[in-house]
């Protein structure tokens, strides 16, 4: 017998081909697999919301893990109803967030959508949640927008965090005087343009050096902190009232005809001379000198009214303080 004749006998070039595409596929399907791990191990690890949305249908096709510690919610809910997404919108934020989901049909992706969300747990939380056309709709298959939210809370608050530091007095809490007169000049421009009435208020905290001398300039602190706050109680709603100085104080009165303007500046007098502050088992009371003023047709500039409110202040410093001057 033949030494070789134990031997598989070699395979047909047609059998040699399909086994090594066999073993191909088999290559390919493992890879997949891995990538497949690996993509889903993405998606597990990240914060980021992707979604996809059947716009004919109305119904979300498919949301990331991600979902359920964003919103909260229940990701098998909201694949059986597209109302738990809208849901969960901050109400003063749904017009919103519907609208601009629907210009993704004009624009083909809309990148600027920012929105809040309530979380069961009570969590508000700030999403940016872009979206993109995925297909075209054509003759028999569905419209599919894709998209990706990212829960951007820590950035909105650091936002807040730097505005706030940057528009407001640090001792008081108020409108530092950058931000009130950068304010102002935008009002004074919208009521020249609508001929709409405007009034101009500064206030000075009157004998604040000897309040300083005789209390400390710590006690000094707590007189403008309370004053800050007379001033934020007695104004309005769209009112702007900051810290323009050492001891000065300036409002706007948006909308405001000088008369009402008045009965606004009496109420903060009268706020401020109940004010009781105790040092050493000595109590005092503050008062303030009020400059008024109303913008005219001859205005052109915010600076006038402010000259204007400023001499009639010092007027008021000169006929004995405590007391409003209008020019």
């Amino acid at each position: 017998m033949d030494e070789h004749s134990h031997l598989t006998p070699p395979l047909s070039p047609e059998l040699e081909e399909l086994t090594l595409a066999l073993l191909h596929s088999r290559g390919e399907v493992e890879r997949l697999r891995e990538r497949e791990h690996l993509f889903s191990s993405l998606l597990d690890s990240v914060n980021t919301v992707l979604w996809a949305f059947d716009w004919d249908a109305q119904r979300i096709i498919y949301v990331s893990p991600a979902y359920e510690r964003v919103f909260g919610r229940n990701a098998g809910l909201l694949m059986a109803d597209y109302g738990e997404w809208l849901n969960s919108i901050y109400p003063d934020d749904v017009e919103h967030a519907a609208a601009s989901f629907a210009e993704v049909l004009v624009k083909g992706a809309v990148e600027d959508r920012e929105y809040r969300i309530l979380r069961t747990d009570g969590q508000l939380r700030w999403l940016s949640d872009k979206c993109f056309i995925s297909r075209q709709a054509e003759a028999g298959k569905p419209l599919i927008v894709v998209g990706i939210a990212e829960d951007i809370t820590d950035k909105k608050n650091l936002e807040g965090e730097l505005h706030r530091l940057a528009t407001t007095d640090v001792l008081t809490q108020s409108s530092n005087r950058r931000y009130f007169f950068e304010c102002a000049h935008t009002e004074f421009q919208q009521a020249t343009q609508e001929a709409a009435p405007l009034a101009f208020l500064l206030l000075d905290v009157d004998n604040f050096k000897q309040i300083n001398d005789t209390y400390g300039h710590q006690m000094g602190d707590v007189v403008l902190q309370r004053i800050a706050q007379c001033g934020t109680a007695a104004l309005r709603r769209g009112d702007l009232f900051g810290r323009i100085g050492g001891e000065e104080f300036a409002a706007l009165f948006p909308c405001c005809t000088e008369e009402l303007a008045l009965q606004i500046a009496e109420r903060l007098q009268r706020e401020i001379q109940r004010l009781v502050f105790s040092c050493d088992g000595t109590t005092f009371g503050v008062t303030v000198s009020q400059g008024l003023t109303s913008l005219t047709h001859v205005d052109v500039t915010l600076d006038t009214l402010f000259a204007r409110a400023d001499a009639a202040m010092y007027d008021a410093k000169r006929q004995g303080k405590n007391r409003i001057i209008r020019a």
